[in-house]
């Protein structure tokens, strides 16, 4: 433990030439442009909660510790006598698993990175950690190394991004819980188990993201999260593309990190920081549930359109990505509806996504003219400005109140569509008529007009 602790010293001390552990400094961090750009991501939840697949991927927890009544009579019902959480982990043995399938479906989505998680806080690692004996994916399960395999599909298959969720503590790691009864004044399992885990996934796969969680119940010295970000930001492999989120102790969440993961914020100040919106096509749970109806997976539409309002500025999100989850099943398949719903939005990306990727927050939004209506802008220097309706108008016309006052631009587009469209500046703004669409156009979930200058 000794050698360790001199080891993490001596990687830190090393590291303070450039960025130092402290928050202004980090927080001083450029954002790499690749995230910037990326607007579209897929969040991947898989552990051993997805063998129960019934109510939360904090089952464990909740029938343990909280000793809920429904999970409670789930174990009664459906389990042997004196069968443990841990006996669930052989089951997951991912048979039907194919990471290359997986990366062709990420890629037909449209999506340009993943999440994907390398341990939940049920401590089950999906790599071989040394500092997880008989409590991952090749001990037991599975017996791959998941994380390994992943990558080597996503990077020799697609050009997406490879990034992985990290939980900073464990349910019930004898360590941490000897540590919290401590009241977070010692740091054994930091020292032994959460640093050295971090530092065996970065070393080992080079993930350009580490999505932070589980660090609510303590501070960031606890979690020696500015010391680990030095080393990440100035010695590490991925040093240079690597992007954080804000969870990295309490207090940190939309304060500290690389992107915040804060929602619906109505602080002003909050406009000028780069967010995630973190969101699920399966509602209320982020593992696979296999309790849920038809009604309780978002639609199409409503993931567009979540798509395009996060992507999109007013005064409570500025230029956000969205980290969309889906939830495999524990032998590895993702089921029809997450796979159609991945594929209708990869479709609806690959007509409309000039006005998404690498675009920037126009100086107007949320045109009060024409409700539903959202404004993007180019950022390849061409400042075409894409006006997003994810609602088709009743009257098959739309007034751009931005345009109040202006000259008439060069020319107004709608992606996909080759005709032409009319249009001319009224007293109110720009005013275009849309074009009738044919029944079986691909058109459809929402609509992007190109509008340029020159």
């Amino acid at each position: 433990m000794v050698f360790k602790q001199l080891l993490f010293v001596v990687l830190f001390v090393s590291s303070l030439a450039t960025y130092t552990p402290d928050w202004s400094s980090l927080d001083a961090r450029p954002i790499p442009s690749w995230y910037e750009d990326a607007k579209f991501g897929i969040f991947i939840h898989w552990g051993v909660f997805s063998v129960p697949s019934y109510g939360s991927e904090h089952f464990w927890y909740l029938w343990k510790h909280d000793n809920d009544s429904r999970y409670v009579r789930f174990m009664k019902n459906n389990c042997p006598p004196n069968f443990q959480y841990q006996d669930f982990a052989p089951m997951l043995k991912a048979e039907l698993w194919d990471p290359v399938k997986w990366a062709t479906l990420f890629k037909k989505s449209g999506a340009r990175y993943i999440t994907f998680t390398s341990k939940h806080h049920e401590g089950w690692t999906n790599w071989p950690s040394k500092y997880s004996w008989n409590w991952n994916s090749v001990d037991l399960g599975p017996h791959r190394d998941i994380v390994g395999e992943l990558a080597e599909a996503i990077r020799n298959n697609t050009d997406i991004h490879f990034g992985l969720y990290y939980s900073l503590f464990e349910f019930f790691h004898p360590l941490y819980l000897k540590d919290q009864e401590n009241n977070f004044t010692t740091q054994n399992y930091v020292s032994e188990v959460m640093i050295p885990q971090l530092q065996e996934i970065i070393i080992g796969y080079h993930p350009e993201l580490i999505w932070s969680d589980g660090d609510w119940t303590a501070n960031d010295t606890y979690w020696n999260s500015k010391q680990f970000l030095t080393w990440l930001y100035n010695d590490s492999p991925v040093k240079d593309t690597v992007v954080v989120n804000d969870r990295w102790g309490i207090g940190s969440k939309c304060a500290h990190g690389g992107y915040y993961t804060c929602r619906n914020r109505t602080n002003p100040s909050y406009q000028a920081h780069k967010w995630e919106n973190y969101y699920h096509i399966q509602k209320d749970c982020w593992g696979y549930n296999r309790n849920l109806s038809a009604k309780q997976y978002a639609t199409t539409k409503e993931l567009v359109s979540i798509l395009v309002q996060t992507v999109r500025y007013n005064i409570h999100v500025c230029n956000g990505n969205l980290l969309l989850n889906v939830a495999p099943t524990h032998d590895g398949r993702i089921t029809p509806i997450f796979e159609e719903r991945l594929l209708q939005i990869g479709s609806w990306l690959n007509i409309n996504g000039e006005a998404i990727y690498g675009s920037r927050p126009w100086k107007h939004q949320n045109d009060t003219t024409t409700p539903f209506l959202w404004y993007t802008v180019s950022g390849d220097g061409t400042n075409n400005v894409y006006a997003i309706l994810v609602e088709w108008p009743k009257d098959g016309s739309v007034i751009l109140g931005a345009y109040k006052g202006t000259s008439k631009p060069h020319s107004v587009k709608m992606l996909g569509y080759d005709g032409p469209i009319s249009y001319n500046v009224q007293s109110e703004g720009l005013y275009i008529t849309l074009p009738v669409l044919p029944p079986d156009t691909e058109l459809q979930w929402a609509w992007s007009l190109k509008i340029s200058s020159t």
